[in-house]
């Protein structure tokens, strides 16, 4: 088990509110998920049983719901009149020191920094960057590939798509590790307690802040092309954004591209380095190759976030109070069986792929277009080089779960050139 994430038994426990029945509690700790050694999709896929309802309860990480399965995770993803973004990550008091805009907002407040976000991240302005994309790719694989192995997880999957999104936002690559430190604070925050978990996620939200700060101030009222430039000069309801707006608009980028895309490429790499026949398939056909990352996202998706109850409701006779926090584990989503046949396997001719990975309803991820190109350079720049590989032996992966989930010690080795 990581260092940071405490024993479940250590874990404070929430009381179970009136409103719940006994019979829809379950101990499970979303940062300490029980048989996560053997994965971290795994260890989600083994805590629905047959005949569970549509929600169950957990005293940890505040008291909370989780959904059980994939058309659960994708109704509430979608109907933020009785689902709001108000608090999305938990505990819900680690939640509402969340201070990123826009994800805590709802239709319509949220409709106009949306739009903005998707001008800077649009497919055309996202195509714009492909050769920067590429090579970085191709400098990170050539550093390595000679020597016949690698740590994909720490030198290349932690390091081409934060090194393509700081060139993007024309920041230093020195600043890496202070923002990912911060992006890990948020996305998996230390502590026994809710307030000390709170505590922790806060801190990382001010380092966010404090490192924002006198970079939008730089570059207000300046031209450029770079994202941040285009987001502190984008217009609200025809105004200029406002600086408190801004700093969290350009603090949620920065979360986005230093933390998601990291973890869900080592978790695909795994898969291809234990399963060969997928990577002929994908060498033997570009068409395929291209086509791949919906695939691929379906099959690893690594968020975990929430919703808030934004009325008292019977959902599914189910009834829930405002105020209640529903997990929507999006592992849940991608590999329910109802909705994916044999969802286990990577079918490069799926069809009617069904998946949460990049969320839904109006907050589906603004970022799409950007990891799904990383996904497929990667791919492409790999196979090139390396068109063979598995996972060294021996080798035992360390995964973590939370908001986001995350995997370390991904040895892969290859026939050296």
């Amino acid at each position: 088990m990581p260092e940071h994430v405490p024993e479940t038994m250590s874990r404070a426990r929430a009381p179970r509110p009136d409103h719940i029945p006994e019979q829809y509690v379950h101990e499970i700790d979303m940062y300490a998920l029980e048989g996560i050694e053997q994965g971290y999709h795994e260890a989600w896929k083994n805590i629905p049983k047959p005949d569970m309802p549509d929600l169950i309860w957990t005293p940890f990480t505040g008291g909370h719901w989780i959904a059980t399965n994939g058309d659960t995770v994708r109704e509430v993803y979608s109907d933020p009149t009785r689902f709001s973004s108000e608090v999305i990550f938990l505990p819900k008091e680690a939640g509402e020191k969340y201070e990123m805009v826009p994800t805590r907002m709802d239709p319509p407040e949220h409709t106009p920094y949306r739009k903005a976000l998707d001008k800077g991240l649009s497919l055309a302005q996202i195509r714009k960057v492909e050769s920067k994309v590429r090579e970085v790719a191709v400098d990170l694989i050539d550093s390595f590939v000679s020597r016949g192995e690698c740590d994909f997880s720490a030198e290349y999957a932690n390091v081409f798509p934060v090194r393509v999104f700081m060139a993007l936002a024309d920041l230093p690559e020195s600043d890496v590790p202070t923002l990912s430190r911060f992006a890990k604070m948020m996305t998996r925050p230390e502590g026994n307690t809710p307030e000390e978990m709170a505590k922790h996620l806060e801190e990382g939200n001010k380092g966010f802040f404090a490192y924002v700060e006198p970079i939008i101030q730089a570059r207000r009222g300046k031209e450029g092309e770079d994202l941040i430039t285009v987001m502190v000069n984008a217009e609200i309801n025809g105004e200029r954004i406002t600086h408190d707006k801004a700093l969290g608009l350009i603090s949620l980028l920065l979360l986005g591209g230093l933390d998601t895309v990291v973890n869900f490429l080592s978790f695909m790499m795994i898969h291809l380095a234990k399963n060969p026949q997928v990577v002929d398939e994908l060498r033997a056909d570009p068409l395929k190759l291209m086509r791949s990352a919906e695939e691929m996202f379906r099959r690893f998706p690594v968020v975990s976030e929430a919703r808030m109850v934004a009325k008292d409701q019977d959902f599914r006779g189910i009834e829930l109070k405002r105020g209640d926090m529903i997990l929507l584990p999006t592992a849940l989503h991608g590999l329910d069986d109802q909705l994916n046949d044999d969802p286990w396997r990577i079918n490069l001719e799926r069809r009617g792929i069904s998946h949460s990975t990049f969320g839904g309803g109006p907050h589906r991820c603004a970022g799409l277009h950007l990891a799904r190109m990383e996904v497929i350079v990667t791919i492409e720049e790999w196979l090139k080089r390396i068109p063979t590989f598995a996972m060294k032996p021996g080798a035992q992966p360390i995964y973590h779960s939370g908001i986001v989930a995350a995997v370390d010690n991904v040895p892969l080795i290859w026939s050296e050139r």
